[in-house]
């Protein structure tokens, strides 16, 4: 345990000092603070735009998921792949094409400066909740590996995500990133070989799954599995593509980068679905009891099994590279809610405060206040964790499921069919929202699973079953109801009475130009590479050093492969830099 304390310690100290390198880029002006001025390469905006999906959950609740019902689970990041695929094709360059700082200073143009209000308080109250539940489920992990308090973990993980965010906006949320995805990807594909060797081979992981790989146990009515994955594609499209979480492809220098990232975040999503959850899958094989080992987490206790791979088939040092890629999911969800919220409420409510009261302000002054209102809003982060850490009846997959789909998809519908639908009055959006409330509400508490199963004449569903047709109604109930309303609402545009009319035209415009970078990119792209590939030298150098630890001669190989790997696309930076 030692090693993994050490391992952990030193991967803080790269994090603040990613901090600390970029924090100068960041401190030219609020454009550079929100969004790194709009000149980030496509490999760091692909990777943040990847990492935005990936989250702590990936490796607790989602692994937990994976542990107890198979290959179920990669319906979700299929869909987050699919999702990608349609940002290459359509989203990506469009988004970075509006030409804002902010998502909120994109929802004013095609929808108004009343519109921009209202998702503004709504956007940062709901960030609160989704970063809120990353975090937590970095604190049920943590508190199980070192038996720590839960609440304490989650005010010291909490608070180093906030130096970051404060210090060095956009910048260094990328930055740090990147080089998550580095750790991310280190982790996950030793963690796969090794669960491979360990189980005998893929076939060997499908036929000895308990209850059934592809099906898994408690699944009478397989159509349900198939339902779930068909339900997936639009509900990630929706909660992926639409104007709020844009504001990753606003960082990219043009258009041409915004689609590359697009591209390389669904390549990233694609391979890594299958091999994240090769270790759950073969622990339910090697380690069938492993939820045991964590009886005091409630509910949660499947969401620590990759902790239980890893203690028991890896190295020594691995938990803590394991914890170090965790830290590195939460941290980038964390700090890109910080970073956005900062942007919205001084472009969408601070700024036009001032507008109202005929007071101008400096750049320097607002971004002081951007970054006090990142410290203040990663205070309301760590209080929404605290409160899920409480709820121990929930599973952590279950919680990030009710949030996704009964908060989050009635909001973002009409931030993505309002890209498609040109005109719709004034009133439509929040209206829709409303209407996407009730029908959340509606399902949970009126059509249920259970009086959808008795309306085809099934008699009874497992718990399971239960869990995954709630979804599957809640997510067909915004498909089809949420987004029609909002369509439908374009029979009562009244083009005489949009007092938006120049603004939505204008939006449309700059959405169908491309962005071309200017002569003065090419040093900025330099100082990228230059910076990025130290850090990742950095990171390669910390690694080798876990060869020192007393592992077999097999556990050594691993960290020192993975070290090589590493530095090479540090070096191949660095060299590009001075090309």
């Amino acid at each position: 345990m030692y090693y993994d304390y050490l391992v952990i310690a030193l991967y803080f100290v790269l994090i603040l000092v990613i901090g600390v390198v970029f924090s100068r880029m960041a401190s030219k002006s609020t454009s550079d603070y929100f969004r790194g001025g709009g000149r980030m390469l496509w490999w760091m905006v692909g990777s943040t735009a990847f990492m935005a999906q990936f989250s702590a959950v990936t490796f607790t609740g989602a692994a937990g998921k994976a542990f107890a019902d198979g290959f179920a689970i990669v319906a979700v990041y299929i869909g987050n792949t699919f999702a990608f695929f349609c940002g290459w094709a359509y989203f990506a360059h469009r988004f970075r094409q509006m030409r804002v700082d902010t998502p909120t200073q994109a929802i004013k143009g095609r929808f108004g400066p009343q519109n921009e209000r209202f998702f503004s308080w709504a956007l940062i109250v709901f960030s609160f909740l989704n970063a809120g539940v990353w975090l937590n489920a970095l604190g049920v992990f943590t508190s199980a590996v070192f038996d720590a308090d839960m609440s304490l973990t989650i005010i010291a993980i909490g608070l180093t995500v906030l130096f970051v965010s404060v210090l060095s906006g956009a910048w260094g949320v990328v930055a740090s990133d990147f080089v998550q995805t580095l750790v991310v990807a280190v982790v996950s594909v030793a963690c796969a070989v090794v669960a491979l060797v360990k189980v005998g081979g893929p076939v060997n992981l499908v036929n000895n799954f308990p209850g059934g790989f592809l099906v898994g146990p408690n699944m009478n009515y397989p159509l349900i599995l198939i339902g779930t994955f068909i339900f997936f594609l639009p509900k990630q499209i929706i909660t992926m593509m639409n104007l709020h979480d844009s504001f990753r492809f606003l960082n990219a220098k043009d258009s041409i980068n915004a689609r590359k990232a697009a591209l390389l975040a669904m390549i990233l999503m694609g391979v890594g679905t299958i091999i994240w959850f090769i270790p759950p899958w073969a622990a339910a094989t090697l380690y069938p009891d492993a939820a045991a080992d964590y009886s005091q987490l409630g509910n949660k206790a499947a969401d620590a099994v990759y902790l239980v791979f890893a203690r028991n088939a890896m190295p020594i040092g691995t938990v803590g590279l394991l914890m170090a890629a965790l830290f590195a999911a939460s941290m980038s969800s964390m700090d890109s809610a910080l970073n956005k919220n900062s942007g919205i409420f001084v472009r969408s409510i601070y700024q036009p405060f001032l507008a109202k009261r005929k007071k101008q302000t400096n750049d320097k002054k607002l971004l002081r206040i951007s970054q006090l209102v990142s410290f203040i809003s990663g205070l309301g982060v760590i209080a929404a964790a605290l409160y899920f850490a409480s709820l121990k009846e929930l599973s952590l997959f279950e919680l990030m499921m009710s949030v996704s789909t009964m908060v989050q998809l009635p909001m973002m519908v009409p931030l993505v069919v309002g890209i498609i639908v040109k005109k719709t009055p004034q009133w439509a959006p929040w209206v829709t929202i409303v209407v996407g409330f009730f029908v959340s509400w509606f399902v949970m508490n009126v059509f249920t699973a259970e009086v959808c199963a008795e309306m085809f004449g099934v008699k009874s569903l497992t718990a399971r079953e239960i869990i995954d047709m709630n979804i599957i109604l809640t997510i067909a109930g915004h498909v089809f109801i949420t987004s029609g309303f909002f369509w439908a609402t374009s029979m009562f545009y009244k083009e005489e009475k949009d007092k938006n009319k120049l603004e939505t035209e204008h939006f449309f415009i700059e959405l169908e130009t491309p962005v071309i970078s200017d002569n003065q990119q090419y040093e900025v792209d330099k100082q990228q590479r230059n910076k990025l590939g130290g850090m990742v030298m950095a990171m390669s150098v910390a690694i080798l050093l876990m060869t020192l630890i007393p592992n077999p001669i097999w556990g050594r190989m691993m960290f020192g492969i993975c070290s090589l790997i590493i530095f090479g696309i540090g070096f191949l930076l660095r060299r590009s830099a001075k090309s």
